[in-house]
């Protein structure tokens, strides 16, 4: 069987990196390297995009705009993992694990990665609202904590200087998009089929990588309590049904919850806490494997009619 030539368009950042190193153990792909002067060659990009079978777009929002216009080849699919396309129309949203899409990720020849917050928070609450245990325009808070790579190299170098120098500044987390205007929004709203936007609060923490993702609820917008919550990540995420997102138990977990504690995998834990009143749903993941350069090869794995698993680090 002949191997899939992928290609990877921006590998030298902290997306591309990860995937590229996760590609490389793999037999049944092709990488297809430009040489480092033609790395930002228009020409040289072209013909690579158009002689691959799979295309990452590792790229700010702008360039991966203009990369995707430069494929003229039909056959390629094009996997952007910027924020470019994610609500663009003619682009699968790359989230297999919610009902339908994973069907609609082996058809398509465009799909847009998941931003990390966004996967966490999706992951949580649009099963919900589908199933009608959440109102579309219930009032939801939000805050997702993250490792400093999410911010790729430029933030690293920054943190891993501050860390060393002592700062308490770094040493704490530091909360962004104050305005709530963070760019992962859009998709959680449309994603989610919401009404109107959620309070969403992103921070900073002082270790590489890892994520946790929390949705808090009253419990009077929830029609089933605690309970139903339980029951429908049960079923979506339960033994058998697919994916690397995974439903624990409360009882299957620490009573205290680390936002590394899936740091360097490419899997998801799901978990319900709380009560009927005041109900904590949370995601644990890492900001760099479901939550970027992970849930690319996963698209990618779907795209190429393989095991949605293979070459990713789950449990």
């Amino acid at each position: 069987m002949a191997k899939a030539k992928v290609f990877i368009d921006g590998s030298a950042g902290t997306t591309g990196l990860r995937i590229r190193e996760r590609l490389a153990a793999r037999d049944d792909i092709e990488l297809v390297v430009l040489a480092e002067e033609e790395r930002k060659d228009v020409e040289a990009r072209r013909a690579a995009l158009d002689v691959a079978d799979i295309a990452f777009l590792c790229l700010p929002d702008q360039a991966a705009i203009e990369a995707a216009e430069l494929v003229a080849n039909p056959r390629t699919v094009v996997i952007d993992t910027s924020t470019a396309h994610r609500v663009a129309d003619g682009w699968e949203y790359g989230f297999p694990e919610l009902a339908g899409r994973r069907e609609r990720i082996a058809r398509a020849r465009r799909i847009a990665n998941p931003g990390c917050h966004a996967s966490g928070f999706i992951a949580l609450v649009a099963p919900l609202v589908a199933a009608g245990i959440l109102p579309a325009d219930a009032p939801i808070a939000a805050f997702s904590l993250t490792g400093y790579s999410g911010g790729g190299k430029k933030m690293i170098a920054d943190y891993e200087e501050k860390l060393a120098a002592g700062s308490m500044e770094y040493l704490g987390g530091r909360q962004y998009a104050l305005a709530q205007t963070h760019k992962h929004l859009p998709e959680m709203v449309k994603i989610c089929a919401l009404s109107r936007a959620p309070v969403f609060s992103p921070v900073i923490v002082p270790h590489v990588s890892g994520m946790q993702t929390s949705v808090l609820l009253q419990g009077a917008s929830v029609a089933g309590g605690i309970a139903a919550v339980s029951a429908c990540y049960a079923s979506c995420y339960g033994e058998g049904a697919g994916g690397v997102v995974r439903f624990a138990a409360s009882g299957e977990l620490p009573g205290v919850l680390s936002s590394a504690m899936l740091s360097g995998r490419d899997d998801m834990l799901v978990t319900v806490h709380g009560n009927d009143d005041r109900i904590v749903l949370t995601a644990l993941f890492d900001n760099l494997g479901k939550g970027a350069s992970g849930a690319a090869i996963q698209n990618m794995n779907i795209a190429m009619g393989v095991d949605e698993r293979k070459g990713l680090a789950t449990a």
